[in-house]
């Protein structure tokens, strides 16, 4: 190879390895902001205390279901939830309360959009297992409005079908606690799930961390 040739091809090889690192830097600061832009989604966390004075806390994921978990926070620092009942208990499946009315007819004055797969919203991936929170809503899909329930057990033909938007992070036995409730038929429904005794929730709080 010829001098004149050999210049050429070490000024190319250069180039070409100036290109490749600035690829990988431009590669590594998207990587970088990706996670930055994860990093500070905040999760609300959201404190859920008894009349008895147990306490059960949720972590929130907006993420997942944005608009639903938003609705929750606007209700839960408005004190909607305090003074309400788990009006339904099904010891195995899950615990619905958020009611005004109680009796599983009621709602808050809103109704939000269902963020699930089977209403086109496909970003809500979570599952619906022990300790999750979701919403309850009715046969139109966007129903839902103040209702929710927790799980006690898994039910993955809900997953897809309800909102899911958060899960318990501490008080499982306050949970526990609920779903062994005693229970009664409830002659409207026809379902074994009326709480002896009414379960009441204290009131709700707010805990807004990262």
């Amino acid at each position: 190879m010829r001098k004149t040739g050999m210049k050429r091809f070490i000024a190319l090889t250069m180039v070409l390895c100036t290109l490749m690192v600035l690829a990988t830097g431009c590669g590594n600061k998207n990587a970088q902001a990706a996670t930055a832009a994860k990093s500070k989604i905040v999760h609300p966390k959201i404190q859920m205390e008894m009349k008895d004075g147990s306490k059960m806390v949720f972590e929130l994921y907006p993420e997942y279901a944005p608009e639903t978990v938003n609705n929750f926070v606007k209700l839960s620092k408005a004190g909607f939830y305090n003074g309400l009942t788990f009006h339904r208990i099904i010891k195995g499946f899950m615990v619905q309360g958020g009611d005004p009315l109680g009796n599983g007819t009621g709602g808050a004055s809103k109704n939000i959009k269902g963020e699930f797969k089977s209403n086109g919203f496909t970003k809500n991936t979570l599952k619906h297992v022990k300790g999750v929170i979701s919403m309850a809503r009715g046969k139109d899909l966007n129903s839902a409005s103040s209702q929710f329930f927790i799980m006690d057990g898994p039910g993955d033909f809900l997953d897809g079908n309800y909102a899911a938007f958060g899960k318990l992070i501490s008080g499982a036995a306050t949970l526990d606690k609920i779903a062994n409730t005693p229970v009664v038929l409830n002659t409207e429904t026809n379902e074994q799930s009326q709480p002896k005794t009414p379960v009441i929730i204290k009131k709700v709080t707010v805990l807004t961390q990262k």
